[in-house]
């Protein structure tokens, strides 16, 4: 037997949902809104519908309204808190 110590293997964590949006609101405290666009087509018809959805997520970066940010799936926050905001991607003008 070796004296070395071994190391314990680290397990992958499940992949995460990490969604790129823009935010709604940012006027709760360390929370914003982030609209999340997707394009999806229509099963009958065939054409490009544009479907949204707002997600509430944890905000320690300071995002104002209309910053495009990256936010990544976490466990439960709050009530309605699931995402995060990793990073702004773009700051509005």
């Amino acid at each position: 037997m070796s004296d070395e110590m071994q190391t314990p293997q680290e397990e992958p964590r499940g992949s995460r949902k990490v969604r790129r949006g823009i935010v709604l609101s940012n006027k709760m405290d360390k929370t914003v809104v982030v609209k999340i666009e997707r394009r999806v087509q229509h099963p009958l018809y065939g054409k490009v519908v544009l479907r949204s959805e707002k997600f509430k997520a944890h905000d320690l970066l300071g995002c104002d309204e209309g910053d495009t940010v990256e936010i990544m799936e976490t466990r439960p926050l709050s009530r309605d808190k699931r995402f995060r905001v990793t990073q702004i991607i773009e700051k509005v003008k």
